[in-house]
């Protein structure tokens, strides 16, 4: 059996860091506004789409492990 695992993206605290709008966040890592949005929104996600993340994790110049917080179950 495959057991699915949960992740919350750390935009909110990487963009607060930064002084960074959610727009801006957009803006910079080129995700759409409305995806930006509905990650922070939730707390947690079965699945994201990876090539968002890896823009996001680009954008605030960390790794995308940093990006991405895995909460158990």
């Amino acid at each position: 059996m495959i057991k699915m695992g949960f992740v919350r993206l750390k935009i909110r605290e990487f963009a607060d860091e930064r002084g960074w709008s959610l727009k801006e966040v957009s803006e910079r890592s080129g995700v759409n506004y409305k995806t930006v949005v509905s990650y922070v929104r939730r707390d947690r996600m079965a699945m994201v789409d990876l090539t968002a993340v890896q823009k996001l994790a680009r954008a605030f110049g960390v790794s995308i492990e940093e990006l991405v917080e895995i909460l158990e179950e």
